[in-house]
C-alpha cells in the first residue's frame, strides 16, 4: 500500500492573480460556477450543455426528467446568490458516516470561500470584529494561523416556514481569514445538515483554514 497522499492540484492554482489559495480533503467535489452560470449564449453554456445532454437522455422517465431540470435550475439559483455575496468557489461535500452505530450512511455539506471588503485594521482586530458582528456566532475561536491571524465560529439555524424550504437545521461553521493588504476578509463556510456531526465538520474546516495560504505555494516551490 503506497503511503504517499494522493494530491490534486486545480488548474487555478497557477493562476497569479487568484487571491487565495487553500486544499480540500478528498471528498470534495468543485461546483463550477461559472461554467453552470453561463450566459445561455456563450462558449461555456454550450459545454455545459454538451455535458449535461447525455445524462439527462439516461433519464427514462420523462416526470423525473423535469424534476431533475427543475433541480438544476434551484441549483443555479443558489449559486447566482452565492455568487452575488462575494462566493469564488464552491464545492460539494459527500462523505461515509463512519461514526453511525448503523454501519454508517451518507453525509452532504457545502464548502464555499467569499470575499468581504472590509475597513484598514490591524489583521487581528478585523478577525475578531468579523466573528464579532457576525449574527448569532457560537464557539468562537481565535487562531494564529500560517496564513495569519483568523477566527472561527459556528451558527445553526432552521428555515422559516415561509421559505418553502425544509425545517431542517443547518450548521455553518466560518472561518475569517484577513487578507494582508487589510482591506478584504476571506471567508470559508462549510454548510451540514449533519448537525450531531459538529466536532467533525469543524474539524475539517479547520484544517483547510491552516492549509490556505495568500501566497502561491507552487511558487515557492
Amino acid at each position: 500500500m503506497d503511503p504517499t497522499p494522493h494530491v490534486v492540484i486545480d488548474d487555478s492554482a497557477t493562476d497569479p492573480h487568484a487571491g487565495i489559495w487553500f486544499a480540500v480533503p478528498g471528498g470534495f467535489t468543485e461546483l463550477p460556477i461559472d461554467v453552470l452560470l453561463a450566459a445561455p449564449a456563450s462558449a461555456e453554456a454550450d459545454r455545459l450543455r454538451q455535458a449535461l445532454a447525455p445524462l439527462v437522455e439516461a433519464i427514462p422517465d420523462g416526470v423525473t426528467r423535469q424534476r431533475f431540470i427543475a433541480q438544476l435550475a434551484s441549483g443555479q439559483q443558489l449559486l447566482r446568490a452565492l455568487r452575488e455575496v462575494g462566493t469564488v468557489h464552491c464545492a460539494l461535500g459527500i462523505h461515509r458516516d463512519d461514526v453511525a452505530d448503523d454501519g454508517g450512511g451518507t453525509l452532504y455539506s457545502l464548502f464555499t470561500v467569499s470575499w468581504r471588503d472590509i475597513a484598514w485594521a490591524p489583521r487581528s482586530v478585523s478577525a475578531a470584529r468579523a466573528v464579532a458582528t457576525a449574527e448569532d456566532h457560537g464557539r468562537v475561536e481565535y487562531l494564529d494561523l500560517p496564513s495569519g491571524p483568523a477566527a472561527i465560529g459556528e451558527t445553526v439555524r432552521t428555515p422559516s416556514p415561509d421559505s418553502g424550504l425544509p425545517p431542517t437545521p443547518l450548521l455553518q461553521v466560518h472561518a475569517y481569514l484577513p487578507h494582508p493588504d487589510h482591506k478584504r476578509l476571506a471567508v470559508l463556510t462549510l454548510s451540514t445538515t449533519a448537525v450531531e456531526r459538529r466536532l467533525q465538520y469543524r474539524a475539517i474546516l479547520h484544517n483547510i483554514a491552516e492549509l490556505t495560504s495568500f501566497d502561491s505555494p507552487l511558487s515557492k516551490a
